[in-house]
């Protein structure tokens, strides 16, 4: 087979890796990088610690409004896929990549693989929430994560084609989990011990940018007995300047955003998480560790159900209770498959 993937953010490139160990054993893949996200981090050391293929093109779309920058990412992917003729077009996640990905594949009729398909938060106020219902049903073959994933796409009449592999990120997160231990120092040069503090992310558009959310947050942060460790995205830093809430983080040790091996060995290690970032909610739940979410809703649905994951919203009491009190059972199940989601998606992709 020849599989064109469509990615845009570092995060979709770790899960990419996954696959591709797999998908390259035995078949030819077309890495298409569309540039949506600028990542200064995303140097050649990146990719050659991480063990991550090269992209075959680099679009460099950049930044932009979401019309433009999907319409942009749409022109020059449909170039590339008239070049290339894949067998199949492979996105992941819910990105404006992926939608744009998704629907040049589907006007000239190459069919669409959706990795994490079936992903609902049911707030269609979150970009992300669109990209993924009209890429679920623009696919051809969708790969869920979980029960709870086939479930929704069931509820929305899309049957077939569709199957539960297990979550491509477990497997990320467990490879690079024993790559960190070699490579990464973070701990040290923070002069941190595991299990002695907080882990605290913070940069969902719905927290960032409404000020009563955030100052609510950033209180409750502040009043945290443990050390709190905060790798502060620049937007979020800026908007916190401009609110003049920089008194609330005094308190914290701030930092700069760190690369993927510093950021899993942290989550690791730390008491528990303070988030509103979907992809640490995963993460967390993958390193065993308590996560306390800053949302009002989530798509891991299953790691509340099981009690590993307590939303608590921007509310600064809620927040303050569950960091001080919320603790996990002692039982945590396999919901998101064994490690080897890639081999099963694959094989069922053969077939």
């Amino acid at each position: 087979m020849k599989i064109a993937t469509v990615i845009g953010a570092r995060p979709q490139f770790i899960k990419a890796a996954a696959v591709s160990r797999v998908l390259r054993t035995q078949h030819q893949e077309i890495l298409i990088h569309t540039g949506q996200h600028y990542d200064a981090n995303m140097s050649e050391i990146f990719f050659e610690e991480l063990h991550i293929p090269r992209p075959d093109y680099n679009l460099g779309i950049g930044s932009g409004r979401h019309g433009a920058q999907t319409g942009a990412i749409l022109e020059q992917v449909e170039e590339v896929l008239i070049t290339e003729n894949p067998d199949a077009l492979l996105v992941y996640g819910d990105t404006n990549s992926t939608l744009a990905g998704a629907l040049a594949a589907s006007k000239l009729h190459i069919p669409v693989i959706h990795i994490e398909a079936g992903l609902r938060s049911f707030n269609r106020r979150m970009p992300e929430e669109i990209n993924r219902v009209l890429t679920d049903h623009l696919s051809s073959w969708l790969f869920c994560p979980t029960e709870t994933a086939v479930k929704n796409l069931t509820a929305e009449g899309i049957t077939a084609g569709v199957y539960k592999n297990g979550d491509v990120m477990n497997d990320a997160f467990l490879y690079n989990l024993e790559l960190a231990k070699e490579k990464s120092n973070i701990l040290q040069t923070l002069g941190l011990t595991s299990k002695s503090f907080i882990l605290c992310t913070i940069h969902r558009a719905e927290n960032t940018d409404d000020p009563t959310r955030l100052t609510q947050i950033l209180k409750a942060v502040s009043q945290i007995s443990q050390p709190v460790v905060l790798p502060l995205h620049p937007r979020t830093r800026k908007i916190v300047q401009e609110l003049g809430l920089n008194s609330l983080l005094e308190q914290v040790k701030v930092i700069e955003p760190v690369g993927y091996l510093d950021m899993i060995t942290l989550e690791a290690h730390a008491l528990k998480l303070v988030t509103d970032s979907g992809g640490v909610q995963k993460e967390a739940y993958f390193a065993g560790v308590p996560c306390i979410t800053m949302r009002d809703e989530t798509e891991w649905v299953e790691t509340v159900e099981v009690g590993w994951n307590r939303l608590t919203g921007a509310d600064e009491g809620k927040i303050l209770d569950a960091v001080e009190s919320f603790t996990p059972p002692d039982d945590r199940p396999s919901i998101f498959g064994d490690g080897h989601a890639a081999e099963q998606f694959v094989t069922a992709l053969e077939r």
